[in-house]
């Protein structure tokens, strides 16, 4: 799959994403990469670690996160895009799930759209993807209340296989199409441990994975951590989707996860090169 510039294996090797958050409230690292200055520092580091692609965002989706509107979102991401595509030779997805936003973004040079509505928050954004020829990143999600499933992994496919009708709807080509399972997203905490588990079913699907696991509250039920103390949970996880044939992890520590993946895929491949 060709993001940006680069040709990305489908199978074969999981890549790191890098985040990149541009708000004041994100649940791990608000506030911290807000100025234009430490933003393009954080990407050069994780760029130095290993990162393969950098996910910025510019709305903080955790639990309870308060919705900004399309030109305050547009204002966060817009210029730091521009700024790491001028300073730096690595693919940017855009994290948003509003067309607005989306096509301002792909205007700035985005070169890629990660959303976490899987299409489904407006029926607008499907097209604003298709026009732009741009590969992305669907999410299954559920509007409030909706983590009451009646068969989990087969609901949560069910509800995959509707973004990809849509996507086709909309005309995506399926070879342009990443699916992430959602974990944090509507779903009880055992519900994502078992997403976890039994990710692989969603790989009938068709589409290569992305898991985004980073310091998760599933994380800090299970291990009764802070979120400044779930490395070790979040590599844990990691192994988890090198081992199930994820195509990316979506990480906040690149070097730590980087290093899980080299030495996950060494094993797996028993010594041959």
């Amino acid at each position: 799959m060709k993001i940006g510039n680069r040709d990305f294996e489908i199978k074969g090797h999981t890549y790191v994403m890098g985040i990149l958050n541009l708000t004041p409230d994100s649940f791990s690292d608000g506030g911290r990469w807000n100025h234009r200055d430490r933003a393009l520092k954080h990407v050069d580091e994780m760029i130095k670690e290993g990162a393969e692609l950098i996910d910025i965002g510019g709305e903080s989706t955790r639990p309870g996160y308060t919705m900004v509107s399309d030109e305050e979102e547009a204002a966060r991401v817009v210029p730091i895009i521009q700024a790491v595509k001028a300073e730096f030779d690595i693919p940017v997805s855009l994290d948003t799930y509003k067309p607005q936003v989306a096509a301002a973004g792909i205007a700035a040079g985005a070169d890629m759209i990660n959303d976490i509505w899987g299409l489904k928050w407006d029926e607008r954004m499907g097209g604003v993807i298709a026009d732009s020829g741009r590969p992305c990143c669907l999410m299954h999600n559920r509007k409030s209340g909706g983590s009451d499933y009646r068969n989990f992994m087969q609901d949560v496919a069910a509800d995959l296989a509707e973004t990809l009708r849509l996507a086709d709807q909309a005309g995506i080509a399926r070879s342009r199409i990443i699916l992430d399972p959602g974990v944090g997203f509507a779903k009880t905490y055992e519900q994502n441990l078992e997403v976890l588990h039994s990710m692989e079913v969603l790989q009938e699907l068709g589409c290569p994975l992305l898991l985004g696991c980073s310091r998760k509250s599933v994380i800090g039920l299970t291990l009764d951590l802070p979120v400044e103390e779930r490395l070790e949970g979040t590599l844990a996880t990691t192994v988890m989707a090198v081992m199930k044939g994820c195509m990316f992890v979506r990480v906040h520590d690149v070097r730590e996860n980087v290093r899980a993946v080299r030495m996950t895929e060494a094993v797996l491949r028993g010594g041959c090169v």
